[in-house]
């Protein structure tokens, strides 16, 4: 068997490492890429694009339903979901043609297999198409993804229930979804299947959607969701299931106030994810797993192997593609003698529900956690008038100023275009602007944005702030 050497090995063509693979390649150095099957990774296959976009199929689906109220009554129809299929496989076919084309100009070579480290710069690769090669290369890199935890209930394995691959393949619309998990892909899921007109139960171990998030933000989720006929049970834990989904389910579940079974026709899981780090060689190659199972890096993403790095979740890095994305830089970077730190970065997120949920910074739980004194301001949706004129008033902004000066430390908006928004505070927050900058600026009406004026203007002043205004008037008078 010939043994074929790269400067460059990158296993998984997940968002960080394709980047990086296309910097490297046309940076001149000899790359390859290893890829079990999605080509780009799972964000433009089976994840962030696909889902966002039947989340979209299910807003016209939903605006359908409303459209009398808007003036355009119409003849209600039951979604197509053959036809929501085929739109977002039209989608997914144009982004790997996209993907391909970025190999063929960068130069990296793409191979389509499973790799198998067998030393710290040997791996050896099935390919989907027959046979095997032996790699050697200078640099390993690890962008190996997560996969969606089937939790060790008795029964729910062997119902052979949907994640969110499956879910997103469906060509007919299940009568009673009942989503194992209130995270990201479970509530998002969860309304865009409700909006296609599935009966909809989550099931949510912990005491509350999104642990993570404040009550506020919480019980107004709850609240919107519920409003569109979604049912929750939290806290419940899962005691067995019996069935098969898709067909007819059965699910017994432990609460505060006792057993109960409910009955449905599918189940979604999605209560967490779990590292593709098994059995690819890892511990051959001298990298060392955490406890769980995540790859041990430092703050450069280096692993315990020498010239072996890991980008993404893997790594145990924040489970989005935009987080990816930084690792690549951070890399990147740094193997050009930069000193480039995963330390402190400031983490966005967006949950995609209807309305959008976006948050970036410190929480109030997270503040008072953290013993960090901060001012809250806080306003509702419908305080900002772009609302009024799409009559979607549901949800409220909030922001975290420090308590004893100016910077903004934390907002969370509920509410229509709340990822768009975000990343104006977000902007403000990376250059350190005092939250005054977006109280006084001039935005444009009516826009969403335009509410950082009024949410800024609510920030109660400090007694040096108070001084410092009757100063400059005393000056100008």
């Amino acid at each position: 068997m010939t043994t074929q050497n790269y400067k460059n090995i990158i296993i998984g063509s997940g968002e960080g490492g394709k980047y990086l693979a296309w910097h490297l390649a046309q940076s001149g150095e000899k790359t390859v890429v290893i890829e079990r099957r999605w080509i780009g990774g799972s964000c433009p296959n089976v994840n962030c694009l696909p889902s966002k976009n039947e989340i979209w199929s299910a807003k016209v689906a939903h605006l359908v339903h409303q459209a009398a109220r808007f003036g355009s009554p119409v003849t209600d129809h039951p979604s197509d979901m053959a036809a929501v299929r085929r739109r977002k496989r039209e989608m997914v076919e144009g982004l790997i043609a996209m993907h391909l084309d970025k190999y063929r100009a960068s130069g990296t070579e793409l191979v389509m297999g499973e790799a198998r480290l067998t030393s710290s710069n040997t791996l050896e690769v099935r390919l989907n198409d027959g046979g095997t090669r032996t790699l050697v290369g200078e640099r390993i890199f690890l962008n190996l993804g997560t996969h969606a935890t089937i939790p060790s209930v008795p029964g729910l394995a062997e119902s052979e229930p949907l994640t969110n691959i499956e879910a997103l393949e469906l060509d007919r619309l299940p009568e009673h979804l009942i989503v194992i998990g209130s995270g990201f892909v479970g509530l998002e899921f969860a309304q865009a299947y409700r909006r296609f007109g599935s009966r909809v139960t989550i099931l949510e171990r912990g005491p509350q959607l999104l642990a993570n998030q404040d009550r506020d933000v919480v019980d107004a989720l709850v609240q919107i969701l519920g409003g569109e006929g979604i049912e929750f049970v939290a806290p419940a834990e899962v005691v067995c299931v019996k069935g098969r989904s898709g067909s007819a389910v059965s699910i017994l579940i432990r609460t505060p106030s006792g057993e109960e079974t409910i009955a449905g026709s599918d189940i979604l899981v999605a209560a967490g994810r779990t590292p593709n780090t098994r059995g690819i060689g890892l511990e051959l190659a001298g990298v060392k797993l955490d406890n769980r199972g995540y790859i041990k890096v430092n703050d450069r993403l280096e692993t315990t192997a020498r010239c072996v790095w890991a980008i993404g979740e893997c790594a145990g890095s924040p489970q989005f593609t935009h987080i990816s994305l930084d690792d690549f830089r951070v890399i990147r970077d740094n193997l050009a003698g930069g000193n480039r730190s995963t330390r402190d970065r400031l983490v966005p997120s967006c949950l995609f529900t209807d309305p959008q949920l976006a948050q970036v910074g410190l929480t109030e739980t997270e503040a008072a956690r953290r013993n960090i004194a901060v001012r809250v301001a806080k306003i509702p949706m419908s305080a900002i008038l772009r609302t009024r004129t799409i009559d979607e008033t549901h949800g409220f902004v909030k922001a975290l100023i420090e308590a004893k000066g100016d910077r903004i430390l934390g907002f969370t908006m509920l509410g229509p275009e709340a990822g768009e928004v975000m990343a104006v505070v977000e902007t403000a927050m990376l250059a350190e602007f005092p939250y005054t900058k977006l109280r006084d600026a001039i935005l444009t009406h009516p826009t969403m944005a335009e509410g950082l004026n009024a949410l800024f203007s609510r920030v109660e002043q400090t007694k040096a702030e108070t001084v410092d205004k009757r100063s400059t008037r005393a000056q100008a008078s």
